[in-house]
């Protein structure tokens, strides 16, 4: 398995997944369990949504048109307008 994304929070990761899965890619959120044992604190680089080594390059191809892989240090404020998380995809 291959990280191919980089979630700040579960449901951006669900998201993910789940198009992933719509395009045939398999997807697995990893981190998600341990949410629980932190409780409300933020916590960053837990969170990613893994595939398969030899699906990565078509998960990446999937992930470049969703709105949240347009995200950049630089487009941030584009991206808070329209209600796009500002993490980027891997």
């Amino acid at each position: 398995m291959k990280v191919v994304y980089e979630a700040g929070n579960v449901i951006d990761a669900h998201l993910v997944r789940h198009a992933l899965e719509h395009a045939g890619i398999p997807a697995f959120v990893r981190g998600e369990a341990l949410l629980g044992a932190i409780g409300e604190l933020p916590v960053f680089g837990m969170i990613a949504v893994c595939v398969p080594t030899v699906c990565w390059p078509d998960a990446q191809a999937v992930l470049r048109v969703l709105p949240i892989a347009m995200a950049s240090p630089g487009s941030s404020e584009m991206a808070a307008e329209v209600g796009v998380p500002s993490v980027v995809a891997l």
